[in-house]
């Protein structure tokens, strides 16, 4: 975490069910939870109004080719998508 964002508290589904009017206080008073079901992280209690996360770049992406410049090929034989449709239609009969 970095310096400037808050303390996130972790917070079990037993303490939310038992404990869900401290922690409805507690939110709106800023704090932010994680919320965890048998330790696993499922879930994050965050305030409105808290901004939402900012994900790091570790490195630009760098464009390797382009898939503007490829073009769709009429395969041979191009026949209307209806019968074709037919045609598999007619094998369930």
């Amino acid at each position: 975490m970095s310096r400037g964002e808050p303390q996130v508290e972790s917070l079990s589904q037993r303490e939310l069910r038992n404990e869900s009017g401290r922690v409805l206080r507690a939110v709106g008073e800023g704090r932010s939870f994680v919320l965890t079901n048998r330790g696993v992280a499922v879930g994050r209690i965050v305030p409105l109004d808290a901004p939402a996360p900012t994900l790091p770049i570790a490195r630009p992406a760098k464009r390797v080719s382009g898939w503007a410049a490829l073009k769709p090929q009429p395969a041979d034989g191009d026949r209307p998508m209806g019968q074709i449709l037919d045609e598999l239609r007619a094998d369930r009969v």
